[in-house]
């Protein structure tokens, strides 16, 4: 069992910065990949980026250059640095871990919300 807490969203004009968290715990030794989600009003849930437990990553196109992917694996920690925020970008964001053991598993956070003002 893995529980993901998301914190770091808030509301920031356009061109501006945020940093996401999503701090990892209990069975954490079996996360795997790790993504960022998110989901704006009226829209399917996308993928934003995703790290591999050895760091290798991958980017939407509509964030890449914009927006960057790291973790701890000590501190159990998912982050996200958004630069150059544009109103676009403004959307609920999650945290999702993927568990391998025998078999596999996503766990999800609750969510952040992130509003980039025009």
């Amino acid at each position: 069992q893995v529980t993901l807490v998301e914190s770091g969203g808030g509301l920031v004009q356009a061109g501006g910065s945020l940093r996401l968290s999503c701090a990892a715990y209990g069975d954490t030794i079996n996360i795997s990949t790790m993504r960022w989600y998110r989901q704006a009003p009226g829209k399917e849930r996308e993928l934003v980026a995703a790290i591999t437990s050895s760091g290798s990553t991958n980017y939407a196109a509509s964030v890449k250059g914009r927006f960057t992917i790291s973790r701890n694996n000590v501190k159990n920690t998912l982050y996200l640095q958004m630069n150059s925020l544009k109103p676009e970008d403004t959307a609920v964001y999650y945290c999702n871990a993927l568990c391998v053991t025998t078999t596999w598993f996503h766990y999800w956070g609750q969510g952040t919300q992130v509003t980039v003002s025009s």
